[in-house]
This record gives structure tokens, sequence and C-alpha cells, in this order.
């Protein structure tokens, strides 16, 4: 075989290869996505839950299509008695985090990101443990869009969020205690 037929061969074959993941990056991809109205939704996921927890918390993206704005909130879930979307922002050093009164405003063209340590949903009065592996049921209510079932697949703990190589943001060890997030030795008040 001559040189030129070899690297014919072996580029034709890495490009195959190249193909065949990026093919399969993109029905990985899309698995997860839900269109409902003007909104779409991408990249719904959750972290396993410590024994013992009361809440757990949910993440996605949502990208508003539409030519009016909408508002995103949770209406229910099959993992736990309440599902809410929250907020959290710094006050003197404490992470404070609260339900989103008359859900998230998502407008025209843009898109909201819900991830750790910033806003998330919210489970409360866990039915039963997050666990990774399983997966986590939601109903999202839009407010012009309507109504849609999400899935988020539970990730470790510990694990980075999907599309990010490691660490996964912040919280990925919290636990509450008596109202409050623990995390690393710091503390979140999740008081109303």
């Amino acid at each position: 075989m001559t040189e030129y037929a070899r690297k014919y061969i072996s580029s034709g074959f890495a490009g195959a290869l190249v193909l065949a993941a990026m093919q399969l990056a993109a029905a990985t991809a899309s698995a997860g996505d839900y269109d409902v109205g003007s909104i779409h939704i991408t990249q719904p996921w959750a972290r396993a839950t410590p024994k013992g927890a009361s809440s757990g918390a949910g993440y996605l993206t949502v990208t508003n299509n539409g030519t009016a704005a909408d508002r995103l909130n949770c209406a229910g879930s099959d993992a736990a008695a309440q599902c809410q979307i929250h907020t959290m922002t710094m006050d003197n050093g404490v992470m404070k985090m609260r339900p989103v009164e008359g859900g998230l405003e998502i407008k025209p063209g843009e898109t909201l990101t819900l991830r750790p340590g910033s806003d998330h949903m919210m489970f409360v009065n866990l039915k039963h443990p997050f666990e990774a592996g399983a997966t986590v049921e939601a109903t999202l209510q839009f407010e012009k869009a309507g109504t849609v079932k999400v899935e988020l697949p539970v990730v470790a703990i510990g694990a980075a969020a999907p599309g990010v190589t490691t660490g996964g943001g912040t919280m990925g060890g919290a636990m509450m205690q008596g109202g409050n997030m623990m995390q690393g030795g710091g503390m979140m008040s999740t008081k109303h």
C-alpha cells in the first residue's frame, strides 16, 4: 500500500469517527429538549440528595423564541410535595434563597439558565431522595405558552453540571439543616 493510500484511508476513518461522534453528541444534546409554545427548554438536570434531605434542586435552560415576555413557574413534581422557582441573593455575606412570586420573567429572544448558586427549581418536602442515575419529573407552567412535563436526569452529589468539565458550580454538596443551607462551612438562609 502506498503512503498516499494509507493517509487517505486513515483520514477517511478519522473523518468517519468525527462524524459519528458529532451525530452522537447531537442526539444526546437534544434528548432532553422540550418545546411548549414559543418556549424551548434544554439541559434539565438535578443533583442527588443525601439520605434524609427534605429538599432538592433542579436546573435547566429556557429560551423564549416568541415576541412577548413569558413567566416560568414550577407547577408540580412526582418527587416532592411542592415545586417552586427560587432566586438567590447575597446579604451581608449570607446567601438568601426565596421563592419567586409570580415566576421568573423570560423576555422575548432571551435565555434564562437555572443553575447552582443562582435561580433554580426547589423541590420541597421530598417524597424520596434524588438518586444518581434516576430521573425527576417536573411540570413547568408558563403564563402564555402553557404547561410541559420535563424529566431531569439526576447526577451524583458532587458531579459537574452538563457541559461543565469540573466542579459544576456551587452548592454541589449542600445540605439543608434547620432552615439554612450548609455548604462547605458556609451558610445560606432559606427562611421566607
